[in-house]
């Protein structure tokens, strides 16, 4: 692979691939925090429909998800959106579906008694979730979170399918040109495993540090560490 063919498409394509995971992840994040704290919601409307946009986003293709997004909706609506916001939209949505599920089991394993002190101490549902149930969950989300922030730059690779010049796209792009698949393809295994590393590790020190700031140190043998405790 020459010096150009490097320059003009593989570098410019690792940069859209970031872009891609961290407008994704951001709109995914929101979702799953809006969806999943909605399913424990105590009205039983709310929970229906939080849970009603989970299965739907959970059951559809995000593929497919963003071909619709892309082709249908501006002959419906009139909404066109540049590829790159439709792939982004559809993967935020997608993956935030997934995300409200950790964010609902994690605010579920609060102990009730967590509940009930702020019942006593006659905190508002909002003062309860924010000071008393989320600082707690949000240290057990971080490592589901990282599994699927993972699983989310990986299927970044789909917006290739419209033309957006991410990873993969340029890896196609120079194999026409070139003619050689095992380097190029080689390369970009690499690359997805960099990335894919540098996210892991820093999913590892927000974990560390969310845990420290509830008390809770994570040694060598914690449960997500080799061989440690809690």
């Amino acid at each position: 692979m020459t010096a150009g063919l490097w320059t003009h498409w593989v570098l410019p394509g690792i940069w859209i691939t970031v872009q891609l995971t961290l407008y994704s992840a951001a709109l995914a994040t929101f979702v799953a925090f809006a969806v999943g704290m909605a399913r424990t919601h105590r009205s039983r409307t709310v929970r229906f429909l939080a849970g009603f946009y989970t299965e739907i986003f959970r059951g559809t293709s995000a593929l497919v998800l963003m071909f619709w997004l892309f082709f249908v909706m501006p002959s419906l609506f009139g909404w066109a959106l540049v590829p790159m916001w439709a792939a982004v939209l559809a993967l935020g949505l997608s993956y935030g579906a997934y995300g409200a599920e950790v964010v609902r089991g994690a605010l579920n394993s609060v102990v009730p008694a967590q509940r009930e002190a702020g019942i006593a101490l006659n905190f508002t549902p909002w003062q309860r979730m924010r000071l008393i149930l989320l600082p707690q969950a949000i240290p057990e989300m971080i490592p589901p979170f990282g599994n699927l922030l993972v699983e989310l730059l990986k299927g970044t690779a789909l917006v290739s399918l419209l033309g957006v010049a991410d990873v993969s796209f340029a890896a196609y792009l120079v194999r026409l040109a070139t003619q050689e698949s095992a380097q190029i393809y080689s390369v970009t295994l690499v690359i997805y495993f960099v990335l894919a590393f540098v996210l892991t590790r820093g999913m590892k020190t927000l974990e560390r540090k969310t845990k420290a700031g509830i008390g809770i140190t994570m040694t060598p043998g914690t449960p997500g560490t080799p061989g440690g405790t809690r």
